[in-house]
């Protein structure tokens, strides 16, 4: 009789402390931050997309999450205890502290603020792509930022015209930043279904504009945008591809600019820089890769192939110098951009944290 008695204490804790871990995920699951799926209209909206599948966005090519060996979860482990080298820089890094808002309006030039957040001035108007500007994950203490990379917030940011969003992933959608940004963003760009965590942190339904791939919208006095493919997911919680990840094109009065999000290698760079033949400069996600998800970032080998079948003047890489997010080192992009340049022939921007690069 003691031993059954034993035996149900034990049972009792072991279902109790399941309990309260159930418990504990689904407040921390609730949280304003990891935003909400997509209902009512949007989600009506969303079903009508070819790129819907009636439960989740896919792909256009067939596209395999983990590659490698591992599933997710022994990736995950091994990501984060595994030991690694020069993943992450010993010291601060340095990062040019510019004044934002007295840069001149008459000039094109973008200004990189490490991993994918950027500012560029285009024909006098602001656009502010995936700023992360206080974490880039749910927890604090996981993907932590460089040193000295944390420099910029969202006080230091001008007036914005457009707030471009590629997908919803923690590292290019920052709860904190946009919150704060509100106020001062006239219109938020991004893809079907992102919008639905902007309206449920306050954003005006007015202000969003949600775009399927191939879908443009006139922004008016010669502005132009194109939403296009990108080879990736989406989520911010434990369901996925609930949203749309996507690329852009930004067709205005002086040039056209190509924002890549994240994407892996695919037959869609081609098709874009066949349809958009005159794209100045195009924004390269570089970083973050490795071959167990190969089909969802692009490797370094690939960097080069991407130049060529963009066809685009000029490139710059992002999605990197901020976050570490795989095992190669923390530098190695930087090669990555350097011999991309030398086999594509292409010249590439490379500029240091802060730094303000005329586009003219």
């Amino acid at each position: 009789m003691k031993k059954l008695t034993k035996k149900i204490k034990i049972m009792i804790i072991a279902l109790s402390t399941l309990f309260i871990l159930g418990a504990a995920g689904v407040l921390f699951l609730n949280q304003a931050k990891f935003g909400r799926i997509p209902q009512g209209d949007r989600l009506e909206r969303i079903k009508q997309s070819p790129h819907y599948d009636g439960q989740k966005f896919v792909n256009d090519e067939k596209t395999v999450m983990m590659t490698g060996d591992k599933n997710l979860f022994e990736t995950t482990l091994e990501f984060l205890f595994g030991k690694r080298s020069q993943t992450v820089p010993d010291t601060a890094l340095t990062v040019v502290k510019t004044d934002l808002k007295m840069l001149p309006a008459d000039k094109d030039w973008i200004v990189w603020f490490g991993h994918s957040s950027y500012l560029l001035n285009l024909s006098g108007k602001k656009v502010l792509v995936d700023p992360v500007f206080y974490q880039g994950s749910p927890v604090s203490f996981v993907n932590k930022m460089f040193k000295g990379t944390d420099v910029y917030k969202p006080v230091d940011m001008p007036d914005i015209d457009c707030l471009v969003i590629s997908h919803d992933h923690w590292d290019h959608l920052d709860y904190q930043a946009v919150k704060e940004l509100e106020p001062r963003v006239k219109r938020v760009v991004t893809g079907l279904g992102v919008g639905e965590h902007f309206e449920y942190w306050g954003y005006p339904v007015e202000k969003l504009v949600e775009l399927d791939w191939w879908d443009s919208t006139d922004l008016g006095e010669g502005f132009n945008v194109t939403s296009t493919p990108a080879r990736h997911f989406s989520g911010r919680g434990i369901r996925s591809n609930k949203t749309l990840w996507s690329s852009f094109v930004f067709k205005t009065p002086k040039r056209s600019v190509w924002i890549g999000g994240d994407s892996g290698y695919g037959k869609h760079f081609k098709k874009i820089g066949e349809i958009f033949a005159d794209i100045d400069l195009a924004i390269l996600e570089n970083g973050q890769y490795n071959e167990d998800w190969n089909q969802i970032h692009a490797l370094p080998e690939q960097l080069s192939k991407e130049m060529l079948d963009l066809n685009a003047n000029r490139y710059m890489t992002v999605h990197h110098s901020k976050f570490c997010l795989a095992y190669h080192t923390y530098f190695e992009p930087l090669e990555n951009a350097k011999r991309a340049a030398q086999e594509s022939g292409k010249p590439v921007l490379m500029p240091q944290m802060g730094e303000v690069v005329y586009l003219e």
